[in-house]
């Protein structure tokens, strides 16, 4: 099997490798083995998850591998005393007993099996007023990258116009924010991208009709993570309410962008939503419409980030959506231009324009 695809399996207790070796049939897939020290750091980074066995974890963190995501130490039968003081020092993220957590790691393996042990980008979008098309926006954006992969657009605004609509897919089957709610435990990312409603390589995750349900944060994390796994690229509507729910949406993304138009009271409604976005995330402007009251650049000023884009308004915008098709009717106009550079800045083929 391809390393990039393989499970590696760090033990040399044969029992725990058939219970293993048991569990990846059951996902799918064959763990690569490795039985010392300087095999298991050979392929350590290039692994989408490691199960270290608790028979050699203490001998793999005295060789200090790598840190990274996604390892786990295995263990058959009770655990020992020190078995999670020694975890941490491999840099896993949890301690898996056996048999009691074997359908959690069936789901860790199968998301391994179905592509999910590469991590999709994600991609934030927020208004930084009302009514300034940030959904439209984010709705575009998935299109656009629908066309080299799989995406998911993410609806996280109970308030907004609501993705499907804004696709044309809420008469599409698939399951909504209110099944989620209900779910617990550990959601695979095979199992989300099958269960939502889907038109080519775009999907979407929204609210039901009645629009009940309210976001929360268990059941986000969990839409997040899977999404990340399921998916090439996961496009999240964000809504613009202070909330802790949303400051941690925002703080999990790779990428942000605010959308704004030029009207004085926008950017000064934008300049508020820029005050919560994290440091650390890369964001920039989308503006909208023609200047009026606020040159791009001054907004860039004002708000302190760069203009990705610039874009005027789109006619047939309205019909489009209408019919079902979605914002984006063709590859042409100011709002797939607009789209395709937020994509580059995504992807890193170009920089910020301001």
């Amino acid at each position: 099997m391809d390393d990039v695809r393989a499970a590696l399996l760090v033990t040399d207790d044969e029992l725990l490798l058939a219970d293993v070796v048991r569990l990846a049939a059951a996902a799918g897939v064959a763990p690569e083995v490795a039985r010392g020290g300087g095999a298991a750091l050979r392929a350590w980074s290039a692994a989408p998850v490691v199960l270290v066995g608790a028979d050699r974890a203490h001998d793999l963190a005295a060789c200090h591998p790598p840190r990274r995501d996604r390892v786990h130490v295995v263990a058959r039968g009770p655990l020992a005393d020190d078995l999670f003081r020694v975890a941490l020092q491999v840099g896993a993220e949890s301690v898996v007993p056996l048999p009691a957590s074997e359908s959690w790691l069936v789901e860790v393996l199968t998301d391994v099996g179905d592509g999910g042990g590469r991590v999709g980008v994600t991609v934030g979008v927020v208004g930084g007023a009302g009514g300034v098309g940030a959904t439209v926006f984010a709705a575009a954006l998935a299109q656009t990258c629908a066309r080299d992969g799989s995406t998911l657009l993410v609806d996280a605004d109970a308030l907004g116009a609501g993705a499907d609509r804004v696709l044309g897919l809420e008469d599409v089957d698939g399951i909504r924010w209110d099944a989620l709610l209900q779910a617990t435990g550990r959601l695979s990312a095979r199992s989300l991208r099958e269960a939502l409603p889907r038109r080519d390589r775009l999907s979407v995750l929204t609210w039901p009709v009645d629009r009940a349900a309210s976001l929360q944060a268990d059941a986000l994390r969990e839409a997040l993570s899977a999404g990340r796994r399921g998916f090439g690229t996961l496009v999240v509507d964000v809504p613009r309410q202070p909330d802790p729910v949303v400051d941690e949406v925002l703080a999990r993304c790779d990428h942000l962008f605010v959308v704004s138009t030029l009207t004085v009271p926008a950017v000064s409604a934008a300049a508020r939503v820029v005050r919560r976005l994290p440091p650390a995330v890369p964001a920039g402007l989308v503006l909208r419409g023609g200047v009026a009251g606020v040159a791009p650049g001054e907004a860039a000023s004002v708000l302190g980030l760069p203009v990705v884009a610039t874009m005027g308004d789109q006619r047939g915008l309205d019909e489009a959506v209408s019919l079902g098709i979605g914002p984006l009717r063709s590859g042409r106009g100011p709002l797939a231009r607009a789209a395709r550079e937020a994509v580059a800045v995504v992807h890193g083929r170009v920089g910020a324009v301001a």
